[in-house]
């Protein structure tokens, strides 16, 4: 009897390359990485990494994770990050996504949501205790059973992963590989609040194919990434792509210009993933006599509707491909031309590759009867997003919406038919990746007292930046530290008599 077709999981995609060429280079860390965490950078071939996600599986399986529940992840941009994902993949586990800005109160609202029953981070990133963080947030998350972490100086109760990793592989269990399963959970800032998003493994290969067959990266490529992981766009454009070229994946903690340029010149990246302001300031620079082995940068734009009014792309030997990204909802990749302008967005199917225009691998991007832009197509998570049924009419029978409705104000040009992305979504402020109501700002200004205030300014880079007042500075930053903020909010009231 035939076995039923199932679509590839992202294991599936990384255990095809190890069967080809286990001996090739797959992992690469950030140069710094002694710095970030105290560990010392690693290079890890397939076999490599196949025998650490063996024993970071079989731990997950042996602590008595039952399968198809949620395991939340914090760490940086290092090879642990990679090897910890396909790890509870292979054990059968969800992945719950949580940046490293988020402190302890949403930490803990996150893993309250999901149900989470263990938590994976890093001792210290960057001089701050995470494993900490983690202890507090998952004693207020009931669901929480296992807390592990990477590192040295784990605080007592939180299993080490290193030792894990220094001892032959354990029990393991049999999972079958469908990219239908649930994969990952991102979480989003919509008008109604805080909202967990999650997805399939077809909807992350989705979005990695979206990027690499628009950004046309060749099979066997070296990626650098340079973009906080801790996201769907963080991990479609890392993980999935890499997965999908069957090369190495160089990884950054953002940010270090001398590191990044010493890191792709060392590894001979073909490719550069980063935030597209970031690399249009590398390309401003000099990308070219700096980085002249690069073949393609993929740029990463957090605030879409900044696009059309961006500088022209000024290194030819690299050419840049645009990647709109509207929160957790979904993406789409525009490849710029050879004047470095960036291309119209045409409404409609987008096929990957150019030359098949008919195809819906990347989606379809169309304008909603509110004159906002509209997504739908296989990376889209269409059911995380539907809008609540009305007040009072909650037995009638809601019309099936088949896109998501990502709130940003769109039109239709009248001269060439394009889409034009004019606004952000009302009521939603962006700080780089961390996205918020601007609402809560006003509600955190009032816990400091009178006088207090927190605002959210434009900013060409971040799309917004924080600034805030109070009648004493340095308490004001206490008290948002103690009420388990994130730095954003609480570094917002800095003293400003010296350099921001």
């Amino acid at each position: 009897m035939n076995q039923p077709a199932v679509s590839p999981t992202l294991d599936t995609l990384f255990q095809r390359t190890l069967s080809r060429q286990p001996h090739a280079t797959a992992l690469l860390d950030p140069l710094n990485k002694a710095r970030i965490t105290g560990h010392l950078p690693k290079r890890l071939t397939y076999a490599e990494a196949d025998r650490a996600i063996e024993a970071l599986s079989a731990h997950f399986v042996e602590s008595g994770l039952p399968a198809n529940t949620v395991i939340a992840i914090q760490l940086p941009s290092t090879i642990e990050f990679v090897l910890t994902v396909l790890a509870a993949h292979r054990a059968g586990l969800v992945v719950a996504v949580l940046p490293l800005l988020w402190r302890h109160a949403e930490l803990t609202a996150a893993l309250n949501r999901t149900a989470a029953r263990a938590i994976v981070t890093m001792s210290k990133i960057d001089g701050v205790a995470y494993s900490d963080l983690a202890m507090h947030a998952a004693a207020e998350a009931f669901s929480i059973r296992h807390v592990c972490g990477f590192g040295s100086e784990l605080p007592e109760g939180m299993a080490s992963l290193d030792e894990v990793l220094e001892r032959d592989p354990g029990t393991t269990r049999r999972v079958i590989q469908d990219g239908r399963k649930a994969a990952m959970i991102s979480f989003d800032v919509t008008a109604e609040g805080f909202r967990p998003v999650p997805r399939p493994h077809f909807s992350l290969i989705a979005g990695g194919l979206a990027i690499s067959l628009e950004g046309d990266i060749r099979q066997g490529a070296t990626v650098m990434s340079a973009f906080a992981p801790m996201s769907f766009a963080g991990l479609a454009s890392s993980l999935a792509v890499w997965l999908l070229s069957g090369g190495a994946l160089a990884l950054h903690h953002p940010f270090d210009g001398e590191v990044l340029e010493q890191q792709i010149n060392d590894y001979a990246c073909d490719v550069l993933v980063a935030p597209a302001p970031l690399a249009l300031r590398l390309a401003e620079a000099g990308l070219a006599a700096h980085m002249p082995g690069l073949r393609n940068v993929i740029g990463l734009w957090r605030a879409p509707e900044q696009v059309a009014a961006s500088d022209a792309w000024t290194a030819p030997h690299a050419p840049l491909t645009d990647v709109y990204l509207f929160g957790e909802a979904g993406l789409f990749g525009m490849r710029r031309g050879e004047d470095g302008m960036p291309v119209p967005v045409m409404p409609g199917l987008r096929g990957a590759p150019r030359e098949q225009s008919g195809s819906s691998i990347a989606g379809e991007i169309l304008l909603t009867p509110k004159g906002t832009l509209g997504l739908r197509g296989p990376m889209v998570p269409i059911a995380a997003y539907a809008p609540p049924p009305p007040v009072g009419d909650m037995l009638t029978p809601q019309p099936v919406r088949d896109y998501v409705d990502t709130g940003y104000a769109a039109r239709i040009d009248r001269q060439n038919g394009a889409i034009n992305i004019t606004a952000p979504p009302s009521g939603i402020m962006a700080v780089g990746g961390y996205r918020f109501l601007s609402n809560d700002l006003q509600e955190w200004a009032r816990r400091l007292g009178q006088g207090a205030l927190l605002t959210a300014l434009p900013d060409r880079l971040s799309g917004h930046r924080l600034a805030g007042r109070a009648q004493d500075n340095a308490r004001a930053r206490e008290a948002l530290g103690e009420l388990g903020l994130n730095p954003l909010m609480v570094e917002a009231f800095r003293d400003r008599a010296g350099p921001a």
